[in-house]
């Protein structure tokens, strides 16, 4: 083993994880700019929301164009990793209840009346 090529590919390392942190992030805040709501989790759910659905969107892209390699950090993979992003951030709130909810569960809108005290006198 050439142990003077270990700091080349300690710094090629370290410049993915540094890209892929500055993608995922970029690409999490555009697919919650798409799709505006509350959601649970801050910035490293956005940061792996991110991650997350540039993985599966350049998967999915890379599937259904056959013969074809997407690279995320091109506009190609931009646009297929916010549409993964907004994939992966709609399926999250499906399964938390934000979209369909069950009758009878959740919070209610309406607060509770609350009764009047009648005081009498014995």
């Amino acid at each position: 083993m050439d142990w003077t090529a270990l700091p080349d590919v300690v710094h090629q390392w370290a410049l993915e994880l540094l890209a892929w942190v500055g993608f995922g992030t970029l690409v999490g805040l555009l697919a919650k700019a798409v799709l505006p709501g509350r959601d649970s989790g801050g910035p490293l759910a956005t940061l792996l929301v991110g991650i997350g659905g540039t993985i599966i969107g350049a998967a999915l892209l890379t599937f259904l164009w056959a013969g074809h390699r997407v690279s995320p950090l091109s506009p190609l993979g931009f646009v297929a990793g916010v549409a993964g992003a907004a994939l992966l951030l709609m399926f999250h709130r499906m399964l938390g209840g934000a979209f369909f909810r069950e009758e009878g569960t959740g919070t209610t809108t309406k607060k509770p009346r609350r009764r009047a005290v009648v005081l009498t006198k014995e």
